[in-house]
């Protein structure tokens, strides 16, 4: 298969969901004459056009709240966001009303809106700039959360939300964008909703996602050679709707836990996973749960300090050796 780029399969997605449905359109802050903030559009708009791609105000109540009419009357609009950050300016209209529509019309009005950008820190921009919303996100019935962690995911996910007649959140990554890896040329879809065991392993399952799955991939070679410890990792690639099933499942045959997210702990994607395996799966525990965050501190602006506040592998090499103690 050919290998390309995170940033080039998200492109590929797109492009490929233009071609096949008149409906979809790519609509953003410099997603077409600068040709994406990130480059992830780039080409895109001398290949289709102003009409398919297509250059918005800095205006993000605006320009999500335009997205979300367009796609009650059957348009389906990617909206791609410069940063994640910025989606509590359009909180009203994502999270009150994107979510909330099918079921306030009594499932007459549908609302096919992806929005999507990069979510996490570690790129030295500053608090306000490198927020992590998924459990935010999550926390609202009505929408679906995407958090891809390779090129092949972003890829096949990224269709199979453009194609979704619910509103998707997508949240990729500039620390992944130039991550490369074998991406099938064509058609393939990702279902929504469906864990992928990155590693089969059998003392220890990490449940992860974005990119804090490349740091466990990294941590778990490490703790095989120099500690003979097997890790199984549950890239979860969604949020919601959650695919508890495959994680309780290597609970069964690993018995130990760690969580690993780029979150803040408080009220974290991790604390509802660990809820849900000690209700589910405490039988099979042979040890606490243990979790592992970012530290709870609005995102450092010293590059170092910003580095030690994320996971990292070492990070995670350390928790899990006091999850096998």
């Amino acid at each position: 298969m050919p290998i390309i780029s995170y940033r080039e399969a998200v492109r590929h997605a797109i492009a490929e969901e233009i071609e096949r449905d008149e409906n979809v359109v790519l609509l953003g802050e410099e997603v077409g004459q600068f040709n994406g903030s990130y480059k992830v559009s780039e080409g895109l708009l001398e290949k289709y056009g102003p009409k398919r791609i297509v250059d918005t105000p800095i205006s993000e109540a605006g320009f999500i709240g335009m997205g979300v009419g367009a796609s009650m009357l059957g348009i389906r609009p990617v909206m791609e966001l410069m940063f994640w950050s910025f989606y509590s300016v359009a909180f009203d209209q994502i999270l009150n009303n994107a979510a909330n529509v099918r079921y306030m019309s009594g499932g007459l009005i549908n609302c096919p809106i992806v929005i999507r950008g990069p979510a996490n820190g570690g790129t030295n921009v500053g608090a306000t700039h490198s927020h992590t919303p998924e459990n935010v996100l999550a926390n609202h019935p009505g929408v679906k959360v995407v958090v891809p962690a390779t090129a092949y995911d972003a890829k096949g996910l990224l269709k199979s939300a453009i194609r979704d007649n619910d509103p998707v959140m997508f949240l990729e990554n500039t620390m992944l964008y130039g991550e490369k890896g074998e991406v099938p040329d064509g058609e393939y879809l990702i279902p929504l909703g469906k864990a992928d065991v990155k590693r089969a392993g059998t003392d220890l399952t990490i449940v992860t996602y974005g990119r804090c799955v490349l740091h466990s991939l990294k941590a778990a070679e490490e703790l095989e050679k120099e500690h003979e410890i097997s890790v199984e990792i549950v890239d979860l690639r969604c949020i919601r709707p959650l695919d508890i099933e495959t994680v309780l499942a290597s609970v069964a045959k690993t018995h130990r836990v760690l969580i690993v997210e780029e979150q803040k702990p408080f009220c974290s994607v991790a604390t509802q996973i660990a809820y849900m395996i000690q209700s589910e799966a405490f039988d099979e525990l042979d040890a606490p749960i243990k979790r592992l965050s970012t530290v709870d501190a609005p995102a450092i602006y010293s590059p170092p300090l910003e580095v030690a506040q994320l996971p990292n592998p070492g990070r995670i090499i350390k928790a899990a050796l006091e999850v096998m103690a």
